[in-house]
């Protein structure tokens, strides 16, 4: 495994801020420390202390940027908005996949350090400290989908929660009281709050209290396909699903046809994102839309004014109820 900043700082007993600053060039720091330091990153060969000093002599004019997954629409919308925004600044943007492995996105990292002049990572789990150690505390980074207390880096997020809270309450509108949900990786920060607007929703609204409405999923349209055989075992069957994404609403929408039951009739159906075949599904799929490409813009922008003011800031994008067939409305669109 490679060397980490943390590794640096055990062998020259300080502190990760301390080595931090050496490595960037800080008069702040006792020269007797300082020479521990450098002799401790040379002894453990540890590469980042020359990109860091590339980092503040060079431009680049290019931001890395790492994804869980480059497959899917959802992503995809996100590097457009990035690329497009880049390119109106004159950036050029590397784009990479992590997987959200903690190993294989360090190992990413360290490949970009002195290349780019700040990272954009989507990063929904909520282990982050390996960032903190792992990067020169010059070098600007914007997270995404990540959340703001978690972290002193620059911070972008949609309001999952008002967004999952809107979806629940049209159902209950509807007339639906036995909303069951269809949920993410519980350690990923948006299943998380799309979990929390559910549970309110449920409580503000008076709907069924009942943790056996609460399924697992994993944001693929495989686990909606097959959430649908536990759906249908409950007693009584819930009447309206939420859907914590997209992808997972489109396998419902095929398990519910496979079971020879249609969408709204015996099972109203709402999702999250609107990636670009929500609409063109049968029925149509009533979502919550997520601004992704203006995600990407943003996050751009947001990397430029961290480049400028290195304070960090966290911000979130609102979300909007799209009304399609599969609630039972007719289409807003």
């Amino acid at each position: 495994m490679s060397t980490t900043i943390r590794d640096v700082a055990e062998e020259a007993d300080v502190s990760v801020a301390t080595v931090s600053r050496v490595l960037n060039g800080s008069d702040s720091v006792r020269a007797e420390t300082k020479e521990r330091v450098l002799k401790a990153a040379q002894a453990l060969d540890y590469l980042p202390n020359e990109t860091a000093r590339n980092l503040r002599t060079q431009k680049t004019r290019t931001v890395g940027v790492l994804l869980p997954n480059m497959h899917g629409e959802f992503f995809a919308q996100i590097t457009r908005g990035l690329d497009q925004r880049a390119k109106e600044d004159g950036h050029h943007v590397l784009v990479s996949n992590s997987h959200t492995d903690e190993t294989e996105a360090e190992s990413v990292i360290r490949s970009l350090l002195g290349r780019v002049e700040g990272l954009i990572i989507l990063w929904p789990r909520l282990d982050i400290g390996f960032l903190e150690d792992l990067v020169p505390d010059s070098l600007p980074i914007v997270l995404l989908s990540t959340s703001a207390g978690a972290s002193h880096f620059q911070t972008l997020s949609f309001e999952n929660r008002a967004g999952a809270y809107a979806a629940v309450e049209h159902l209950a509108e509807h007339g639906h009281e036995r909303v069951a949900i269809l949920t993410g990786d519980p350690v990923n920060y948006d299943a998380q709050m799309r979990l929390a607007g559910y549970r309110e929703a449920v409580q503000d609204l008076g709907l069924d209290d009942d943790s056996s409405l609460e399924i697992e999923g994993d944001f693929t349209q495989e686990s909606g396909r097959s959430a649908v055989e536990k759906l249908l075992s409950l007693t009584p069957s819930p009447t309206a699903l939420f859907a914590s994404n997209d992808s997972m609403a489109l396998g419902v929408l095929r398990g519910v046809h496979e079971a020879g039951l249609q969408v709204p009739e015996d099972l109203a159906l709402v999702g999250f994102d609107d990636i670009p075949t929500a609409r063109f599904a049968t029925p149509s799929l009533t979502t919550v839309r997520t601004p992704t490409l203006e995600l990407g813009r943003r996050a751009m922008d947001a990397l430029l004014d961290a480049s400028a003011s290195n304070q960090p800031t966290h911000r979130t994008l609102d979300t909007q109820l799209v009304r399609r067939e599969s609630c039972g409305c007719s289409s807003d669109e």
